[in-house]
């Protein structure tokens, strides 16, 4: 090999750093969820953004995205299993004379029926529930941080022992 190519060889080959990233704080989880959540209807707070700060310690970037994607779906999930729905005013930038929304069969009004049985000119009245806090429950009771404590332990111990750079 001729030295040109044994420097290309020797510079392809360099070791990545490895640098430690703390898990983010409380604070910034909560603002990480309203982040993730953008201008998608829901039915949250600044309160509620601090409460999931607070429900997901030891959660990375990545466990919020996850669980923000995830209760992204409930109210589609909610739409899909309601039995009842009820008609209800249509919000002005809807354009439309109403919607129907899932709701409890003991909701005041409530019609038996259920996504698919609504006609084709029904269809496009139908509406997903906003998000909501709940959602968010139903979803962190399911999910765990990816992130154990005995691999925070082994970064910290690996730093420890070679330096936030490795050298």
């Amino acid at each position: 090999l001729s030295p040109v190519c044994l420097g290309s060889l020797r510079r392809a080959v360099r070791f990545q750093k490895r640098i430690y990233i703390p898990l983010p704080e409380a604070e910034a989880r909560g603002v990480m969820f309203k982040i993730h959540i953008g201008k998608t209807p829901c039915d949250l707070g600044e309160k509620e953004y601090r409460t999931l700060g607070g429900k997901t310690e030891g959660f990375s970037g990545s466990d919020i995205s996850t669980a923000v994607n995830d209760a992204l779906m409930e109210p589609v999930r909610t739409l899909q299993s309601a039995t009842h729905f009820i008609k209800a005013r249509a919000p002005p930038e809807a354009q439309l004379p109403y919607i129907w929304l899932p709701c409890s069969p003991s909701t005041r009004g409530a019609i038996r029926t259920s996504l698919m049985e609504f006609d084709s000119a029904e269809q496009d009245k139908v509406q997903a529930p906003k998000l909501s806090m709940a959602d968010f429950i139903r979803v962190l009771a399911k999910i765990k941080p990816s992130v154990s404590q005995d691999d925070l332990k082994r970064q910290q111990e690996w730093t420890v022992e070679f330096g936030q750079e490795g050298s």
